[in-house]
């Protein structure tokens, strides 16, 4: 039911623009997400017992948490990382008609 639909906000690092758009595409193909904004970022993180820096691109995706196992599909088969690092955050509250929006959005 469209109305039972739990909101989420995605965050996934990704290489390089050309990575992120590969998988934004195949995602709105697949109707998996209603809005995806992107943006380069600094990322800082320990990998094989190393502190490693690069810039890479930050994908913020809005969709439904059912819609997570199929994200995690398309990100694992198009993603160049080893561990992507694809994480969902609950969405609270929102301006009025923005879950409207989503909802309807996510149910074409």
């Amino acid at each position: 039911m469209i109305k039972d639909m739990k909101l989420v906000s995605l965050f996934l690092t990704c290489t390089n623009t050309v990575e992120a758009d590969t998988i934004v595409k195949e995602l709105f193909a697949k109707k998996l997400v209603a809005c995806v904004k992107q943006t380069s970022v600094d990322s800082t993180y320990k990998w094989q017992g190393k502190i490693e820096s690069n810039e890479e691109t930050l994908l913020i995706m809005d969709t439904s948490e059912e819609k997570f196992p199929e994200i995690e599909a398309v990100v694992k088969k198009l993603h160049s990382y080893d561990t992507p690092v694809l994480t969902a955050y609950p969405i609270v509250k929102s301006s009025i008609g923005v879950s409207a929006w989503m909802r309807e959005s996510l149910s074409d």
